[in-house]
């Protein structure tokens, strides 16, 4: 247990508000720093109840860079994990420039402000779609990168920036060079077990599980299953799913591994953050239903431009370097979402 002081952008967001809680559980102080933009004030309300702890919050946008350095300047922060930016592969097709301007900006915004305050610790959420359309499915963090979309190409842009930043700290020599885990997500579903907090996204989900759960407490109408022609095993896209938890479980080693000696002179890797196995839409709706006793209403549509047949992940890096697997099986990422989305129909209103 330490009083390590750690800043969290996006803190108030579906993943952000799931490490608030390991971090506090963990013996961690915590600030959050959220522009409120696409969450809610209300799941840092949850967060304080079901830790007994508590968390400083400032409303501000990482792209204010004033209201950061006053942040910087008043706490004493040791390490940053940067969740907030805009995370629609669709939206952001249609709004880049908003895409570029919040992600990549603001990073640079924020990494900006962390220099000047001397503070060179980041775990950084980076995603699954920068690898692009490799040849092989199982993807390993030493694939060329080739994203396909803006959300993706955002990812991307700010991986190069940081490890820009890294390597400039090793050219000269610093006494404090910057110390970087890049760590690229898969398909995170599930809630807090408690059903306190969980995803809420606004308007129509852009995510399956949100949506199928939505569609079985009735919120929507029915589930659109884009494509049941894919060579796979039964013709719908295989992901690969990893619970919230697990996956803000990997932000805690992933910090255990920044402090340790392998990145005593500093360093910027990547780490793939899944399962290492993947599930098709069918089974997802398959496992819901069993799970829950609740029918989810499906109907095929046409194949979405761009989206892939099967990727999963090698998450063998994170298991040898950050000591990191997943705990939590399909079951269990079906039980937690229906028990947050049943306790909570509406979300957080």
């Amino acid at each position: 247990m330490n009083e390590q002081v750690v800043l969290v952008t996006g803190g108030a967001g579906y993943i952000g508000s799931h490490a608030c809680v390991e971090l506090l559980q963990s013996g961690y102080r915590v600030i959050v720093v959220d522009n409120l933009s696409n969450s809610k004030i209300e799941s840092l309300s949850r967060v304080k109840q079901i830790t007994g702890k508590t968390l400083q919050f400032y409303q501000a946008d990482i792209r204010d860079k004033k209201a950061l350095a006053e942040i910087f300047a008043k706490e004493p922060i040791a390490t940053v994990m940067h969740f907030a930016g805009l995370k629609a592969v669709g939206e952001s097709c249609e709004q880049p420039l908003n895409y570029y301007h919040n992600n990549v900006y603001g990073t640079l915004v924020l990494t900006e402000v962390m220099a000047e305050a001397n503070v060179k610790q980041l775990v950084f959420s980076s995603s699954a779609t920068v690898y692009g359309e490799p040849s092989c499915v199982q993807y390993v963090e030493d694939f060329p990168l080739g994203a396909v979309n803006p959300y993706g190409r955002s990812k991307a842009m700010i991986e190069d920036i940081l490890r820009d930043l890294s390597v400039a700290d090793k050219h000269i020599q610093t006494k404090s060079p910057w110390k970087i885990a890049l760590l690229r997500y898969f398909n995170p579903i599930g809630a807090h077990e408690s059903g306190m907090i969980g995803e809420d996204p606004n308007g129509i989900p852009n995510n399956l599980m949100p949506y199928v759960s939505q569609v079985a407490i009735g919120k929507l109408e029915q589930l659109a299953v884009f494509g049941d022609d894919y060579p796979t095993r039964d013709g719908t896209g295989i992901r690969d799913y990893i619970h919230v938890v697990d996956l803000v479980k990997g932000h805690i080693k992933a910090i255990d591994a920044l402090e340790s000696e392998k990145f005593s002179l500093g360093g910027c890797k990547a780490y793939n953050l899944g399962a290492g196995r993947g599930c098709s839409v069918l089974e997802i709706i398959s496992a819901f239903e069993r799970v829950t006793g609740r029918k989810v209403n499906y109907r095929v549509a046409p194949r979405r431009a761009g989206d892939l047949a099967e990727f999963f992940a090698n998450p063998e890096l994170a298991l040898k370097e950050l000591n990191w697997k997943v705990e939590k099986n399909l079951d269990d990422m079906v039980a937690d979402t229906w028990n947050w989305q049943s306790k909570n129909p509406q979300g957080y209103v």
